[in-house]
């Protein structure tokens, strides 16, 4: 694994980043260094503290940082300015945006993605991180990291099962209720998710919806948080009740265009950590 510094000088929290409801295994791990998984690419990430109170991290990682973990967390946008495009009588939004500087869209693996937001129908993220977290346990591939040097970890975890692996298995155990039959069948009969990333997003939208068990919330987080579609901005039940709240049950998001799903997260993670606004 390839060990190095390197400097991020956007805005990029991870605490913010593992909270903000896109992804369900990413950890903070005892020794202060935060894990990633993607398909089988893992990497660890810890602010150098000691140094810099916020650009340099140390990494340690099995895949080319510019060459994949970059576009993983979005990094050569300018997040920096996004606040500039906040409409001046936005309150909420600029309220939002300020208390979740920070957050990235990730550009996750599509499968994992896919299954992982089928299963958040309706459950917390708690709930949704559990029943992923024993998916991967009783399904997916063990993996042993033991690095001694400058960056001393060992760990060990279990990778997203493929399709193969969960085909045909009796998953009756992982807290899926309903969702059950939909992640067998995506198991049984997986899309080539590979191939919807040509198309368009209306295009992708429409197709991520012809599978059964994903609706346009669920499209729209595949498409945002697997895809980069960040025009993209799922509406579930804490955002609805910002709309009915602030913008009187008008959905403000579509009218940031380019950057509506980026709005969205600030917005989620914002009302999630203070449900009290509402």
């Amino acid at each position: 694994m390839l060990a190095k510094e390197i400097t991020i000088k956007d805005n990029f929290d991870l605490d913010m980043i593992i909270d903000s409801g896109q992804c369900f295994r990413a950890r903070l791990l005892e020794n202060g260094y935060y894990r990633f998984v993607s398909g089988k690419n893992v990497l660890y990430i810890k602010p150098v503290r000691e140094i810099t109170q916020s650009n340099n991290y140390r990494i340690l990682t099995n895949a080319s940082w510019d060459k994949f973990w970059v576009e993983y967390f979005d990094l050569d946008r300018d997040y920096g300015s996004i606040a500039r495009d906040i409409k001046h009588n936005d309150k909420f939004m600029k309220r939002a945006e300020e208390y979740s500087r920070g957050i990235r869209i990730l550009r996750q693996d599509p499968w994992e993605t896919l299954v992982s937001f089928v299963i958040s129908q309706r459950k917390s993220i708690p709930a949704i991180k559990s029943c992923v977290e024993v998916l991967c346990q009783k399904y997916g591939d063990r993996i042993e990291i033991n690095h001694h040097g400058i960056q001393d970890i060992q760990d060990n975890f279990h990778l997203f099962p493929c399709p193969d692996q969960l085909a045909d298995k009796d998953i009756c155990d992982c807290g899926l209720g309903y969702r059950e039959g939909y992640i067998c069948g995506l198991a049984t009969n997986p899309p080539d998710l590979f191939a919807l990333d040509k198309l368009t997003t209306n295009e992708l939208l429409d197709s991520l919806m012809q599978i059964k068990g994903v609706g346009m919330k669920v499209a729209n987080c595949v498409a945002l948080f697997a895809y980069g579609r960040v025009e993209c901005a799922p509406v579930d039940t804490w955002i609805q009740k910002i709309i009915d709240h602030y913008y009187a049950g008008k959905n403000p998001l579509p009218g940031y265009g380019d950057v509506a799903g980026i709005m969205q997260q600030y917005a989620f993670y914002y009302i999630q950590n203070n449900k009290n606004c509402l």
